[in-house]
């Protein structure tokens, strides 16, 4: 059974950082041809944030580029979302997804396997 497990989550001023984490269990990296984070606020639809691809390619919203980073570590079945600068509008509920076959940004939301998320909330 696959499960995707986030933690990281937490309460930061605005300008501060914090690293997200992923841990899948179930199946393996090279099983997926997709994995990303999605975000929701509340009020808000889901918004694909990022997305890393089997052949190491990434993408990311126009709204976070430059200040968040998604990485996986293969040896430990982790996917990784570095995020820096952080802003006030970067509160939600953080998600990742995986899916097996490639899938673009903007339905990283709907990828076959989701999390429970982890909340980050950004004070100013």
């Amino acid at each position: 059974q696959v499960q995707l497990v986030e933690s990281g989550g937490g309460s930061v001023q605005a300008g501060g950082s914090l690293r997200l984490s992923c841990a899948a269990s179930g199946y393996t990296f090279s099983d997926y041809r997709s994995m990303g984070w999605f975000r929701q606020a509340p009020g808000k639809e889901r918004e694909g944030v990022t997305v890393i691809y089997s052949h190491g390619s990434t993408v990311y919203a126009d709204s976070v580029k430059g200040r968040f980073t998604i990485s996986q570590d293969n040896t430990k079945n982790t996917l990784y979302l570095q995020m820096n600068s952080l802003k006030p509008e970067d509160t939600a509920m953080y998600y990742c997804a995986a899916d097996p076959e490639f899938r673009l940004l903007r339905s990283v939301a709907y990828f076959t396997y989701r999390g429970q998320g982890t909340q980050v909330t950004v004070s100013s």
